[in-house]
C-alpha cells in the first residue's frame, strides 16, 4: 500500500476520491472517522490520508490527484490571479488580490 493523498481541505479530499471512484481506481481511507478524537490526538494525527490498495494504479492515480490539486490552487488564488495584485486596464489602478473588481474606476478584472 502506498499513501496518495492528505488534505486539510475536505472538499479537495472529496474530489479526489470521486475522481478515484469514477476511475474505479482502489483506495482506501485512513482517519475517516478520527475527526473526533482531535484534542486527544494531534491535528496532523487525525487527518484523511487517502492510500492506494494496489501500488500498480500509482502513476494513473498520482496524475488525478495532480489536476485536481492545479484546480483547486487555481481556484482559491481569484480567478488565476494567483494571490497577486493586479493593474487595471482601464484607469492603471493598483488594486489587492482580494478585488476583483476596481476600486477607483468599477472595471472588473
Amino acid at each position: 500500500m502506498k499513501k496518495l493523498f492528505s488534505s486539510e481541505h475536505a472538499f479537495e479530499l472529496q474530489a479526489v476520491r470521486s475522481e478515484l471512484d469514477a476511475l474505479s481506481i482502489p483506495y482506501m481511507v485512513k482517519n475517516e472517522f478520527a475527526s473526533g478524537a482531535l484534542g486527544e490526538l494531534p491535528w496532523q494525527e487525525a487527518q484523511q490520508e487517502l492510500w492506494l490498495v494496489d501500488d500498480t494504479w500509482f502513476h494513473r492515480a498520482s496524475k488525478v490527484v495532480d489536476g485536481i490539486k492545479a484546480n483547486f490552487a487555481s481556484s482559491q488564488g481569484g480567478k488565476g490571479q494567483e494571490g497577486r495584485e493586479w493593474v487595471c486596464s482601464s484607469c492603471g489602478e493598483e488594486n489587492g488580490s482580494a478585488f476583483e473588481v476596481c476600486w477607483q474606476c468599477g472595471d472588473a478584472l
